[in-house]
């Protein structure tokens, strides 16, 4: 009997569960400095967030899909973690929770669940808060030293304002690195992120070619525009996007060379929108792109297997 269901497929003896902890044992470093950084909003606004999205895809599921033996997934947690990890730790928790709806309800499950989504849900829900609610998603507050952080509810601009204002020595490398700026929750420490991406490799979660693609075509980009590469790579949402977010499975292509297209595409529009756009930032919206155009570049490079027999040529 032949069984169908959807995407993610994995020809491995790995389930979804599996790959979807390790993805979460990978951004533990990550949310570890957000939390360090950041303090007890940021634990806050993490825990509203997971909980909005399992509970959101259980309600959805069960009385909207009628699904009656629904059960809160790990992708939902993922989710609400992944999100969290992309707002600022002083938004309120009602903000948190329409984000998390939207992300769930419109982005993944409108479309039928796991698998099924054409948008990454977590990057879905980031940019109907930053078009609904600017002031909010643009308010940032300032990183501190401890896990008391970031109480006093003190606000800055980003390394990308800054720069996108001209102010080039506004930090310094080793803050950048370490995560000691201001920004999204997982926009901080760029260690914490490479950490993430040299577990995910090892244990064969994602492969090297769309984080290297995207990393590699800003910082060429951003040599050929005469930007400050180092500052545009360790700064922003850059690395987490390139290595959590446009490596989803559902919403990437699936061939190695159909990622390295999407990664350059991906690069290369987050390069126009940062140095020509109205936002310092431009990840989110270029990884969006990307997933909207995966199914012509899967279609374009699917392995020749999949392909269709070519015609012959009479003699």
């Amino acid at each position: 009997m032949l069984t169908f269901s959807p995407s993610p497929h994995i020809h491995r003896r790995r389930r979804v569960r599996g790959a979807m902890l390790h993805v979460c044992v990978a951004l533990a470093p990550a949310l570890i400095t957000a939390l360090w950084y950041f303090g007890l909003p940021a634990l806050q606004v993490t825990l509203v967030s997971v909980a909005a999205c399992v509970a959101a895809e259980w309600l959805l599921a069960r009385y909207v899909l009628g699904r009656r033996d629904a059960l809160p997934s790990t992708s939902a947690a993922l989710t609400g973690l992944l999100l969290a990890l992309n707002l600022p730790s002083s938004l309120p928790w009602w903000t948190v929770v329409a984000g998390a709806v939207f992300a769930i309800g419109i982005a993944k499950m409108a479309f039928g669940g796991l698998g099924c989504n054409i948008f990454n849900p977590a990057l879905a829900g980031r940019v109907f808060l930053l078009i609904s609610f600017p002031a909010l998603m643009t308010t940032w507050p300032v990183a501190g030293g401890g896990f008391a952080a970031a109480a006093d509810g003190a606000t800055g601009a980003t390394l990308l304002e800054q720069l996108k204002y001209g102010v080039t020595d506004c930090l310094s490398r080793s803050d950048m690195l370490l995560g000691h700026m201001g920004g999204s929750m997982g926009e901080t420490g760029a260690v914490a992120i490479l950490l993430g991406l040299v577990y995910l490799l090892a244990v064969r979660v994602i492969t090297w070619h769309t984080p290297v693609a995207i990393i590699a075509t800003v910082a060429v980009f951003d040599l050929l525009i005469g930007a400050p590469v180092a500052d545009n790579l360790l700064g922003g949402g850059l690395l987490l996007g390139a290595v959590f977010m446009a490596t989803d499975y559902v919403t990437s292509p699936m061939t190695g060379r159909g990622m390295l297209v999407y990664g350059v595409f991906i690069g290369a529009v987050t390069v126009v929108i940062r140095q020509w756009g109205a936002y310092p930032e431009g990840m989110s919206f270029a990884i969006l792109l990307g997933n909207a155009v995966t199914p012509l570049i899967d279609m374009w490079l699917r392995p020749r297997r999949f392909a269709p027999a070519r015609k012959e040529v009479a003699a």
